[in-house]
């Protein structure tokens, strides 16, 4: 069969596509932009097509996209810095129907939210809309409602692993109260598989959740059992929900803006109506402690697919790639150095692609540490969300406060474009360049002020430049992995 899968890159997305191919089908991934789109393993797998498309684009002109038999809608817009992603997504509905109406399709498949309840967040009550647009259409549409989604890397996981593994008390809000349903990111993949051209399912919603109703706070403390950690949960009633969402920004790897969508989502019970799609698909539901037990296999296996921190989301400003994937000389500050490889240079890429994250920035990873600390206070991201993989980096992804514009692993060149609050905008480069028969690193640091302030941001920390960047680029070419 060919099949429309949107949000290709997105955390649902990465996970769907091994799956639709193991089944044979052919796959058109739709990208907002094929740079992000990774170029190793499974992605050069013959069932692959890639289609670069922007639903949120006023005209987004023809495509040939031929007959489909069916399509995924994974699209989300959460975390808008306009604060109106329930517009945008609604936009972004209707812009999809027009592309896929006239290809012969026969299902489009949604994942959504639960919403059963009258007063629902914003967030929820978007999902719902979004869902509407589709079922508005003349194509039949299945519509999978999930709550909690619980697998590594995903946005739940990871804001709860943060509160249990660095809080051993917690003073939290009321909602920690709220009883919710969460499912295993393998259930979901099940259900989303499962439902394809099953003409039973075809106009019809279900509600898709584990096999357990647990409170945010039962969730936190199994996680912590789990970990083998002791932790204390006092639940007051005086925090608002600006002070909720300043507890999990400071806390946890989100930005305020998801900080504060996920609060009034949380506040909104997330119950499953129940049916029989479980049965009838045979699948098996696994518990919260199965679900959360896997998720750290697939961590310690270094294994993790996606996360929603390689998302557009997880910044705190709206970034699109193609706005700075080329550098710009004028009006810039650069540093920068080169060093030539005396030995092996393939250990070196190694060293570049394994950058960031727990391995660190191989020079005063305190000074990185002090900088991304002070970048949360001042609103902006913070070192929090480290890395998805070890040793794997695709265009896209976050490194820490960073976010890869490039990752060209075979010619050594990686691009990252900085995401931290700055007086103006910043990149730093990695690059191998041969000459003279001889390997050289080049390590450049480009930094675009904006204004007096920003040209007195560069000035301040000029002098930290020459200890940090000197001694990064050096550790670069001489580190070795031990034994």
């Amino acid at each position: 069969m060919r099949i429309l899968l949107t949000g290709a890159t997105g955390y649902i997305g990465k996970r769907l596509l091994p799956v639709l191919l193991q089944n044979g089908h052919q796959v058109i991934c739709c990208v907002r932009d094929k740079g992000r789109f990774p170029t190793e393993g499974i992605y050069t797998h013959a069932g692959i097509s890639v289609l670069e498309i922007d639903f949120l684009n006023e005209n987004i002109g023809p495509q040939t996209l031929g007959n489909l038999d069916a399509a995924y809608y994974l699209i989300h817009s959460m975390s808008s810095k306009s604060g109106d992603f329930e517009k945008m997504e609604t936009f972004s509905a209707q812009n999809f129907v027009k592309l896929v109406e006239n290809t012969g399709i026969k299902q489009i498949i949604y994942l959504g939210g639960i919403a059963n309840g009258d007063n629902l967040s914003k967030h929820l009550s978007s999902r719902k809309k979004v869902e509407q647009v589709l079922t508005d259409s003349n194509i039949p549409v299945t519509a999978i409602r999930a709550g909690i989604i619980v697998g590594s890397g995903s946005a739940s996981f990871e804001i709860i692993r943060d509160l249990v593994e660095k809080l051993p008390v917690m003073i939290t809000p009321k909602w920690l109260n709220t009883k919710s349903q969460p499912i295993a990111i393998r259930n979901i993949l099940e259900y989303l598989s499962g439902v394809l051209l099953k003409e039973e399912t075809f106009n019809r919603s279900f509600d898709v959740g584990g096999p357990q109703i647990l409170t945010y706070k039962q969730m936190l403390m199994q996680f912590a059992e789990i970990r083998g950690l002791k932790r204390f949960i006092i639940s007051v009633p005086v925090m608002t929900p600006r002070l909720s969402s300043y507890w999990l920004y400071f806390v946890t790897s989100t930005s305020f803006k998801l900080a504060s969508n996920l609060v009034n989502s949380m506040k909104v019970e997330v119950i499953a109506r129940e049916n029989d799609l479980a049965e009838h698909l045979g699948i098996k539901l696994l518990t919260y402690r199965e679900s959360v037990a896997l998720a750290f296999q697939k961590i310690e296996q270094n294994n993790v697919v996606s996360s929603w921190k390689d998302s557009f989301v997880s910044s705190y400003v709206s970034n699109y790639m193609l706005e700075h994937i080329r550098i710009p000389k004028a009006g810039c500050f650069t540093d920068k150095r080169q060093k030539e490889i005396p030995g092996d240079i393939d250990q070196v890429i190694k060293n570049i692609w394994s950058i960031g994250g727990g391995r660190g920035w191989y020079y005063g990873n305190w000074m990185w540490k002090l900088r991304g600390f002070m970048d949360k206070m001042f609103g902006g991201v913070g070192l929090r969300r480290g890395r998805t993989n070890a040793h794997s980096i695709n265009s896209g992804d976050t490194l820490d406060f960073w976010r890869v514009l490039a990752a060209d692993k075979p010619n050594g060149r990686l691009l990252l474009y900085a995401e931290m609050k700055l007086p103006g905008e910043a990149w730093l480069e990695f690059k191998i360049v041969r000459k003279d028969n001889k390997n050289f690193l080049h390590q450049t640091a480009t930094f675009r002020p904006k204004g007096l302030l920003g040209r007195l941001y560069w000035y301040s920390v000029l002098p930290f430049h020459f200890f940090v960047f000197e001694g990064m680029v050096n550790n670069l070419i001489r580190f070795q992995e031990r034994g």
